[in-house]
Formats: structure tokens, C-alpha cells, sequence
């Protein structure tokens, strides 16, 4: 049997099984996410690709960024599918997570830890998620015409915070809830 370690492949005993694996409510989020930025920025990407750079068809633009939707819905399914299977024993699965706060060895100091990261990282990315979509949104045309001189860096950095205070709460939301729901698990199976 190996452990989870950064790069291994996964396999899982009976007794070590830890069901449901991490990961579904992080995943969700992020596709949420993905999805709500798709919409926000298709017209934008519409306008740049069929009238400004490639003179392509809006409504091939629009096929394409509705087929990359369907595409990460897919792989995420699949992807969140190997995961609960693994936990339970089926196949394996490569687990390529950093993992330092879960090793804190004190629960009630990781769950405190994990409320607090989920917190500040939500109250961070709704005060960013605006500017977040705006930056976004300008750098569409700088991205498509290459003239990156074009862009404004402290747009770019609130776009960055946005986007690890979004990793930050989904991750840790996810870490709480699994963690309660394989509590609960374990205590109904006792």
C-alpha cells in the first residue's frame, strides 16, 4: 500500500479508505466559476475574434467557448469520478496536492484554521470579484492584438488575488465538508 504523496499514484486499502475523497465541492466551485466567467466575458470575446483579429463567425466564437464548457464539465466529472473511486478501492489515482495543513495533527486547530481560511478568502474574493471580471474583460483585446503594454498591472494583480482568495475558500469549504460528511460516516459505521 502507498499514501498519498505529491506525485504518487493513490492506492487504497479497505482500512485506510477515507470515503468520500476530497475534492467534489472544490471542483463544483470551480466550475461554477469557470462558467460564470465564460458568460461574462463571451461578448467580449465574440466582438474581439469575429470583428477584430481572426474575422470568425460569432456564432462559431460562441460554439466554441459553449464546447469548452461541455468539455470541463466532462473532464471534471470524470476526473471527480476516479477520485471517489480510488478512495473506494477501485483503480488508482494520481494525487498531485500540496499537503502541509493537513497535516496539522490537532483537529479542532485545523477545522479553526480552515474557518478562517474559508472566510477571509470568500470576503476577499467577493471585494475583488468586480475589478476581477474587468481586468478580465481588458485583457481580452490585449491578449488577442499581443500589446501587452496595453495592460495595467495593478488590474492584474487584483485579478490574481481574486482568483487564490476564490482557490482559498473553495479548497478549504471542500476540506471542511468532506471532512464533516466522513465524520459523520465514521460515526454512523461504528
Amino acid at each position: 500500500m502507498s499514501m498519498s504523496v505529491a506525485g504518487e499514484a493513490r492506492h487504497v486499502d479497505e482500512e485506510d479508505s477515507q470515503f468520500p475523497a476530497y475534492g467534489p465541492i472544490e471542483a463544483i466551485l470551480g466550475y461554477l466559476l469557470f462558467y460564470v466567467l465564460v458568460d461574462r466575458v463571451t461578448p467580449a470575446v465574440v466582438t474581439v475574434f469575429s470583428d477584430t483579429v481572426l474575422d470568425l463567425s460569432p456564432s462559431f466564437v460562441r460554439f466554441g467557448l459553449a464546447t469548452a464548457l461541455w468539455f470541463i464539465l466532462v473532464v471534471t466529472a470524470i476526473d471527480q469520478t476516479r477520485r471517489q473511486l480510488a478512495e473506494l478501492g477501485v483503480g488508482t489515482y494520481n494525487d498531485y496536492q500540496l499537503r502541509v495543513w493537513s497535516r496539522v495533527t490537532s483537529p479542532p486547530f485545523r477545522t479553526a484554521g480552515y474557518l478562517l481560511a474559508v472566510i477571509a478568502g470568500t470576503v476577499v474574493a467577493v471585494i475583488t470579484f468586480d475589478r476581477a471580471v474587468e481586468a478580465l474583460l481588458s485583457l481580452i483585446p490585449v491578449i488577442a492584438t499581443v500589446d501587452v503594454v496595453a495592460f495595467d498591472l495593478v488590474e492584474l494583480f487584483v485579478m490574481v488575488v481574486f482568483f487564490l482568495s476564490y482557490s482559498v475558500a473553495a479548497h478549504t469549504l471542500d476540506r471542511l465538508v468532506i471532512g464533516g460528511i466522513r465524520v459523520l460516516i465514521s460515526e454512523w459505521f461504528r
